[in-house]
């Protein structure tokens, strides 16, 4: 068969399934994310069908799907914004750094994975799925209540920490040595820093350059700026991603507003196909031998993200429902969890059975997270008596 119809007849066939598989996961009310890794572990190495005409597309994709992901999370918020929360939350952000990124940094020495390994898998159990807490809180019609201004600040933190951590785990998996990784963490921190003082004093300009009523153009000046900004980044040897997160943050006002709503199909396009791609370089057969790692690795992390959330929201004074709430909505980990594990298996540096860590390990907290969220009260009014729980506590 032709390469390019074997391609486009895979690619079509693969896009379709994920809109069934999205309409499954919103049906029972659940993240997609575990459900398009499992699609791509059905069509990958070691799958039922071996999916090869759309590899290549498939490895392109998955890029321009971080690099949306990234600056669709910054458009989020502003400089300033960044800056009252670091503020805000710095103390929990450092108690959730602490306590999350060492279960998996333990658990990739103590399987003989090296410090490259150890790194790569604390950044996977440290990060929350900004994603699914938002969606969680939105669906669950938490935004109004008080604990939800800690949740989004410790996810700020959290986002900070990736712009940091990012370039740092990006010079090790290329192997520099050490005088080249401070320079490229130099490097990282001046870019960073002088982004945020762009945003924070000329963000209006940033808008204004992006930005048009026609649509066509607003998205074309869009797409084409994260692109070249990811680009530039990328060869100063700062990751693509966090030149995406730092352009969204640039973008402020009703400019990101429009950008969000304009950008948000391409994004959940693109970002399902990263979740399929990373999927289709995991081979399923070495799933089961790490299972069992998993499973403790989320069950630890899990009461670690809980005790996160209710250290931070009691400091806040906010009662008790409210914490657990707050700790629960923090659990999910998704998108950066494997955007980590993709940047380190495409590296070679890393093991086949890290990424089969990391698939199992996403797949349980993405479906833990929004069921602990959505059942936190009830079993806190099971385990905890007979306790009247506030609307906004």
């Amino acid at each position: 068969m032709d390469p390019m119809a074997l391609t486009l007849i895979e690619l079509g066939a693969v896009v379709f399934c994920l809109g069934l598989l999205a309409r499954l996961a919103g049906r029972i009310g659940m993240s997609p994310i575990p459900l398009y890794l499992v699609g791509g572990l059905a069509f990958g190495a070691g799958g039922a069908v071996k999916l090869e005409g759309m590899q290549e597309f498939a490895h392109l994709s998955g890029e321009i799907g971080v690099i949306l992901l990234l600056l669709m999370l910054g458009l989020e918020y502003t400089a300033a914004e960044l800056f009252t929360g670091l503020r805000r939350s710095w103390q929990a952000g450092v108690l959730d750094l602490v306590l999350n990124f060492i279960p998996g940094a333990g658990l990739a020495l103590l399987l003989g994975w090296g410090l490259v390994g150890a790194m790569v898998m604390g950044g996977v159990t440290y990060i929350s799925s900004s994603g699914i807490a938002a969606k969680v809180i939105t669906d669950l019609g938490r935004i109004g209540n008080r604990e939800t201004p800690v949740v989004l600040s410790i996810l700020v933190f959290e986002d900070l920490a990736m712009a940091v951590y990012l370039p740092i785990l990006t010079a090790t998996l290329a192997g520099v040595g050490f005088l080249g990784g401070l320079t490229t963490v130099g490097i990282s921190l001046a870019v960073v820093t002088v982004v945020l003082m762009v945003a924070l004093r000329h963000g209006h300009r940033v808008s204004q350059a992006v930005h048009s009523e026609n649509s066509e153009v607003f998205l074309l000046n869009l797409l084409g700026a994260a692109l070249l900004v990811a680009g530039v980044a990328s060869a100063l040897q700062v990751s693509a991603a966090v030149g995406a997160f730092m352009l969204g943050i640039a973008i402020s006002g009703a400019t990101a507003h429009s950008a969000t709503r304009i950008l948000e199909p391409l994004r959940d396009l693109f970002a399902a196909i990263f979740f399929v791609a990373f999927g289709l370089n995991t081979d399923p057969t070495t799933i089961p031998p790490v299972f069992g790692w998993a499973l403790i690795l989320a069950v630890i992390t899990a009461t670690t993200k809980m005790l996160t959330g209710i250290w931070a929201a009691k400091r806040a004074g906010i009662a008790r429902p409210g914490r657990f709430r707050a700790g629960a909505a923090l659990i999910a980990r998704g998108e950066f969890s494997i955007v980590i594990a993709g940047l380190a298996v495409a590296s070679g540096v890393v093991p086949d059975e890290l990424a089969a860590l990391a698939t199992a390990y996403v797949l349980i907290m993405a479906i833990l997270g929004p069921l602990a969220a959505r059942y936190v009260e009830p079993a806190l009014k099971a385990f905890g008596g007979s306790v009247r729980l506030p609307a906004k506590a």
